[in-house]
């Protein structure tokens, strides 16, 4: 059974097929060139062009920029703050980045369902227990838990860049649930 056709719950001016301002133009362009498609998050901000860009750069800069973390270790954390949060959208488009990056079908799945059936070494085990706690319960995060990365190998920064995923993905995931945004049908085949 497919998923529900609509992008989202709301009436929103989504651009079909491209907004009218240049820049977000080139990156639908960039989207489909690299991705083979538009993610429907894009095309879902893309209706307010100044909050699309804000979207996009912050986006671009957590999860492609320079960081010690991994581009798979991002992916991961976005995954697992989606399995906690229960959000559709992002399970199915970050699960499948999951399987891309790692190559490994199986850990896609086992980080959606549940990230700790999986054989995680020290340091991604540390990483995602306190992505799963920052999004469960944020008020019980403390020195312990900081120094729980310590000890898995974290410096500070990378601590920071941790929490600084685990934060966009709560709001991000936040807003797939108050529209009830679908995810590109085209993600459920991927990487498989």
């Amino acid at each position: 059974m497919p998923q529900p056709k609509h992008l989202t719950k709301l009436d929103l001016p989504v651009p079909a097929p491209d907004p009218t301002e240049d820049d977000l133009k080139k990156y639908f362009a960039k989207c489909r060139e690299k991705l083979g498609m538009v993610p429907n998050v894009i095309r879902t901000v893309a209706h307010n062009p100044k909050k699309a860009r804000t979207f996009i750069a912050t986006y671009n800069e957590l999860m492609l920029g320079e960081s010690k973390l991994s581009k798979l270790e991002r992916e991961m954390i976005a995954v697992v703050v989606s399995s906690a949060n229960r959000c559709y959208y992002c399970l199915v488009a970050h699960g499948q980045a999951v399987r891309a990056l790692s190559g490994d079908a199986q850990l896609g799945e086992m980080l959606v369902m549940n990230y700790r059936v999986a054989h995680l070494d020290k340091r991604q085990r540390a990483m995602l227990d306190f992505a799963w706690k920052l999004t469960e319960k944020p008020f019980d995060v403390g020195d312990a838990d900081r120094d729980a990365l310590r000890k898995a190998g974290f410096d500070d920064q990378e601590i920071y860049d941790v929490a600084d995923v685990v934060a966009f993905f709560n709001m991000s995931n936040r807003m797939a649930h108050a529209t009830d945004m679908m995810p590109n049908p085209e993600y459920h085949g991927m990487s498989r």
